[in-house]
């Protein structure tokens, strides 16, 4: 399993893929926190705080992310080498989580450029280290979580087909679904009564929760539940290839 997550990591920066993600998300978060005026742009408002990095974040890495996953399973339908996987002394279960752990890798590595917005609007403000650390580390987490969710659903759209199109586009109404889906459905007046529970069931009052700085074992539980759920349904789609 390791060398084969081992594998998959490394082919993300063999080509341009992986320096395209980095490039990508640095630009687009970097032209929200410092060029794009706005009431939470930290230059504009006098605040110290990145709350608009945390805000688009998740909008962004909801095209990023697919477009990470696409390729994982449906490449290797394509051009038949995903056989010479299964020849291997694996588990389809171990295939899933080194291909899940290969790319949420490569999202972890972006994230940690956020550090530099961090220090950034640290040392700017007046004093130095006005920002909100907990607040900054909590929704650092929660955006991790997030991103390891939407990568669940990118490892399962790209399992079940071959196109990398088509799994990117799955993924990307997935995510949309359970990132903001459910808090459009909440809104319905056929669902007033259940509105509580219904945006509990999306990833965005979870991940609010987590960005205020304290971390709840129920939005814990969520997010490791969705995960797993994801990653067994890929193992079925896998393991149905016997049946």
């Amino acid at each position: 399993m390791l060398a084969l997550l081992t594998k998959e990591f490394r082919s993300f920066f063999s080509s341009l893929t992986g320096y395209l993600i980095l490039s990508v998300f640095l630009i687009a978060t970097g032209l929200f926190v410092w060029v794009f005026p706005g009431s939470n742009n930290p230059l504009d408002s006098g605040y110290a705080n990145l709350n608009v990095l945390f805000e688009m974040s998740p909008w962004i890495y909801l095209f990023l992310i697919p477009a990470v996953c696409m390729r994982l399973f449906a490449d290797e339908k394509k051009q038949g080498t995903i056989e010479l996987v299964y020849t291997r002394p694996i588990k389809e279960g171990e295939i899933v989580l080194a291909k899940y752990f290969a790319a949420l890798l490569v999202i972890a590595v972006s994230l940690l450029f956020c550090l530099v917005y961090y220090f950034s609007v640290y040392y700017l403000g007046s004093p130095a280290g006005s920002i909100d650390s907990g607040a900054f580390w909590g929704s650092i987490i929660g955006l991790f979580l997030l991103a390891a969710v939407y990568v669940a659903i990118g490892v399962f759209s790209s399992s079940v087909t071959d196109n990398q199109i088509v799994a990117f586009l799955l993924a990307v109404v997935l995510c949309f679904l359970i990132y903001i889906g459910f808090d459009y459905l909440a809104e319905l007046n056929l669902f007033q009564n259940m509105q509580s529970d219904i945006y509990n069931l999306g990833i965005q009052e979870h991940y609010k929760s987590i960005s205020r700085g304290v971390l709840d074992s129920r939005d814990l539980i969520y997010f490791i539940g969705v995960i797993v759920a994801f990653l067994l349904i890929t193992r079925t789609v896998l393991k149905s290839r016997k049946w």
